[in-house]
């Protein structure tokens, strides 16, 4: 981050730092029509938070603690109304997938999957397949393990290769700078992009999905369960439609002026002969990920066997939830033995514990806890009647999930993702649930939406940990990201899934 950059997160946390209690303070002492007793207040807490998460002048999941602490040290709702949520199931089914993918990363599976795809005949050493190849890689791995996580893993092989192409050239008497090498930029983008794209394509790929799902079991229990199963029906429709706009739209803009890297292949088998043979760890992971997964979509066919009302598949879901399907995937980690005689199993209790984002926990915990305030105080229904109100009191469902999604959009080019979808997901679904509308496919828009915040460093960690490098100017990732955004929300998001959900769904 160069001194401008620094600059401007400053001055960014100083102005949230005052402009939130000071908001807070001014709705709490001001007459508000139509708007009393707890769900006033909490309107005054919750735009601290709301401009605690947008700003973060403390980190994100401190203010996600703080508001259900404030609601109970003021009266708002007592300690069980404001704490329960932390406990909420989803939080489980984000635990155990957080396992998963720790146990991933412990044990090397997620470089033997990307490096597998890298090594692929296909690929060769064009630089065009090599483009797709780490896309690729990137988005099946997103989809399993964190975006964060990815990027790091990938970004050192996009640099070698990188590294490949300058040494050819050098070779050849042709000097060039990566930093203004217009193939480098491109590669640095497809391996930012494709981490946050792979991470629709199921629902514990990125916390804003989780977060929905969790909104939409708490706040509008009588919409439809969303499935695992139904999620990666239009999460992978979603992810393909993202990825091939993204690989369209950046080797266009950005494409290689050779037609073959030397050394390529060289350079990728390399990587591959360093991860030996499969180890007992990750067979046995891969064990643990094959049985949490045959949980997650097993009542799909369940259901089309048996009935959706069947005895059977009231057995299964009182006894497998999804989230207890990803615990189970999750725990068999620790019981898995690698080496019995030195009690070594496939995880141990330190890695785990150490990989998991707890900070990401506490932050859906908070969103849940203040969204479930918002519920029964009645604020959210209140706000859902400003919106209808604003839209000119009959809008379409087209124009509200449009207006939603593009909201969602700008929030998480501004701050976390995750801490916008917390924002703007109780206010949807009061929203929709008060025009009448059924909330899954606003809610679905926005958990897509806020993953193409692809314009700034600062929108997701993998457009950071490739800016980082010096090879992406932020005029071309804001150009780039501005039309992957605008077609991706117009084109993909809000007709193509959206319709899509609504078949899948039987809306």
């Amino acid at each position: 981050m160069n001194n401008k950059d620094k600059r401007f997160e400053q001055m960014r946390r100083l102005t949230g730092a005052i402009l939130g209690p000071l908001c807070a303070v001014i709705l709490w002492l001001m007459p508000i029509g139509g708007l009393e007793g707890p769900a006033h207040h909490l309107l005054a807490v919750m735009s601290l938070v709301a401009i605690w998460w947008i700003t973060e002048p403390v980190p994100i999941p401190v203010t996600s603690l703080m508001g259900p602490t404030l609601c109970v040290v003021l009266g708002i709702a007592p300690m069980k109304d404001a704490f329960d949520q932390f406990a909420n199931p989803m939080i489980f089914l984000f635990l155990g997938g957080f396992l998963l993918a720790k146990g991933m990363m412990v044990n090397g599976l997620d470089k033997r999957i990307a490096y597998g795809i890298m090594s692929m005949k296909w690929v060769g050493d064009s630089p065009r397949r090599i483009f797709l190849a780490i896309g690729l890689a990137c988005v099946l791995c997103s989809g399993w393990i964190s975006n964060t996580a990815t990027a790091a893993m990938m970004f050192p092989i996009a640099l070698g290769l990188l590294e490949a192409i300058r040494e050819m050239m050098a070779s050849n008497g042709k000097t060039i700078d990566l930093a203004s090498y217009k193939y480098a930029t491109g590669l640095m983008l497809m391996t930012a992009y494709a981490c946050s794209i792979g991470g629709v394509m199921t629902p514990i790929g990125t916390p804003p999905n989780i977060i929905m799902l969790g909104f939409l079991d708490q706040l509008a229990p009588q919409a439809p369960t969303v499935s695992f199963f139904q999620w990666m029906i239009w999460g992978i429709v979603a992810m393909l439609c993202y990825f091939f706009l993204a690989y369209v739209v950046l080797w266009r803009m950005f494409p290689a002026d050779v037609k073959h890297i030397e050394g390529a292949r060289e350079f990728i088998r390399n990587y591959v002969d360093s991860l030996g043979k499969w180890t007992r760890a990750q067979k046995n992971t891969m064990i643990a990920f094959f049985v949490a997964f045959v949980l997650w979509v097993a009542p799909s066919v369940l259901s089309i066997v048996y009935g959706a009302h069947s005895d059977v598949m009231t057995f299964y879901d009182g006894h497998f939830p999804e989230a207890i399907a990803a615990m189970v995937g999750g725990l068999l980690l620790f019981f898995l033995p690698v080496n019995l005689k030195k009690g070594e199993m496939t995880m141990s209790w330190k890695d785990g514990v150490e990989g998991i984002e707890w900070g990401t926990l506490l932050l859906f915990g908070g969103g849940l806890a203040m969204g479930a305030m918002m519920y029964t105080t009645g604020l959210s229904a209140w706000i859902g009647t400003g919106i209808k109100e604003a839209l000119g009191g009959n809008p379409s469902e087209w124009v509200f999930v449009g207006v939603f999604c593009i909201t969602a959009l700008i929030l998480s080019e501004l701050t976390s993702h995750t801490a916008s979808t917390n924002l703007i997901a109780p206010i949807a679904i009061g929203a929709a649930v008060s025009l009448g509308f059924s909330p899954i496919p606003v809610a679905i828009g926005i958990a897509l939406s806020s993953s193409l915040g692809f314009m700034m460093p600062v929108s997701t960690p993998p457009n950071a940990i490739v800016y980082a490098s010096g090879y992406v100017p932020i005029t071309k990732m804001i150009k780039s990201g501005f039309i992957i955004d605008l077609v991706g929300i117009l084109l993909v998001t809000i007709p193509v899934v959206m319709l899509l959900i609504k078949a899948v769904m039987g809306l």
